[in-house]
C-alpha cells in the first residue's frame, strides 16, 4: 500500500512539473476569463483534492501563510470578500484584513486580471483544463488607524475547468512537494514612512521564501524564525509534547479577523 502511495506521490510530481515547465502549450485565455469567477478560488473554504483513480476529497482550505519583512516576520491575511466588478470583468473588489504581530487591520483594495491562459492536454487528467491567472493586486489598509500602509503587487491564480465545466480551484497536486496556490509577491509600503517591506503570501507554500521555508512536503519554518510570529505555527507541526501540539493547533485555528 506504502509502496503504490510512493509511486502515485512520483507519477504526480512528474506530472505536475511537466503541467509548470510545458509553457508553450498554454493558450490565452484573458478573453474568456472574464466570464469566470476567480473570487471563489480565493475565498472558498474548502477545496476538492482528486488522484489518478478519480476518487475524490472535500478538505478544508487552509488560511494564506506569510511574511513581512527581510527577518521573514510572521503575516497574516484573511479574505472576507471578493466580489467581481459587473462593470468590469477582469476586476474583483476584496476586503479583510491583515495581522503582523498583535496588530490587526482592515484593508481594500482591487484585484485586476492581466494575463490568463489554459492548458488541456494533461495525460493524467485528460478531461481537464488548467490554467493560471496573473493578477495586479491593490490593497489599502485604513489610514486612519496607526501601523498601516498599502500592498502592491503580483498574484497567481490556479484555476481548473471540469467535465462539468465547474471552475474551481486546483488542488489535483494537493499530496505532491511544494504545492501552492494563490501566490502573492510585492511590498508592503507604510504611509507615515514610505519605507516598503517585502511582504509576500500564499496557500500553503510562500513564494520566495528563502531560508525561513525548510520543509520538503509541506512548509515548515526554520526554529531560528521561532519569535518571529512562527511560534504556533511549529508547535503545531512538531510541538516537543502532545500538548504543545495542541496548543499550537488550536492557536492556528484561531479566527482572528473577527
Amino acid at each position: 500500500m506504502e509502496h503504490n502511495k510512493i509511486i502515485l506521490t512520483l507519477f504526480f510530481l512528474m506530472t505536475f512539473f511537466t503541467q509548470t515547465f510545458a509553457q508553450e502549450n498554454r493558450k490565452d485565455f484573458y478573453n474568456e476569463i472574464k466570464n469566470y469567477d476567480i473570487s471563489r478560488i480565493i475565498t472558498n473554504d474548502s477545496i476538492i483534492v482528486e488522484d489518478g483513480e478519480k476518487t475524490k476529497e472535500k478538505l478544508a482550505k487552509a488560511e494564506p501563510i506569510g511574511f513581512i519583512g527581510d527577518d521573514y516576520q510572521r503575516f497574516y491575511i484573511h479574505f472576507i470578500s471578493v466580489i467581481q466588478n459587473p462593470n468590469n470583468q477582469y476586476e474583483y473588489f476584496a476586503y479583510g484584513k491583515t495581522k503582523v504581530k498583535e496588530t490587526i487591520r482592515p484593508f481594500q483594495g482591487t484585484i485586476i486580471v492581466k494575463k490568463a491562459n489554459i492548458k488541456d492536454d494533461n495525460d493524467f487528467f485528460p478531461n481537464y483544463k488548467f490554467g493560471y491567472a496573473t493578477c495586479e493586486v491593490n490593497f489599502y489598509e485604513d489610514k486612519k488607524l496607526t501601523s498601516t500602509g498599502f500592498i502592491k503587487g503580483e498574484m497567481t491564480i490556479g484555476y481548473l475547468i471540469d467535465t462539468k465545466n465547474n471552475f474551481r480551484y486546483n488542488a489535483l497536486y494537493f499530496y505532491t512537494d511544494g504545492f501552492s496556490n494563490n501566490e502573492f509577491k510585492g511590498t508592503w509600503t507604510s504611509y507615515k514612512t514610505n519605507i516598503s517591506k517585502k511582504c509576500n503570501f500564499g496557500d500553503y507554500r510562500i513564494p520566495e521564501s528563502g531560508d525561513l521555508d525548510i520543509g520538503a512536503g509541506e512548509f515548515s519554518p526554520d526554529p531560528k524564525y521561532f519569535d518571529k510570529g512562527w511560534k504556533y505555527y511549529m508547535l503545531s507541526l512538531y510541538g516537543e509534547t502532545e500538548i504543545d501540539t495542541e496548543i499550537g493547533r488550536k492557536k492556528e485555528k484561531e479566527k482572528w479577523w473577527k
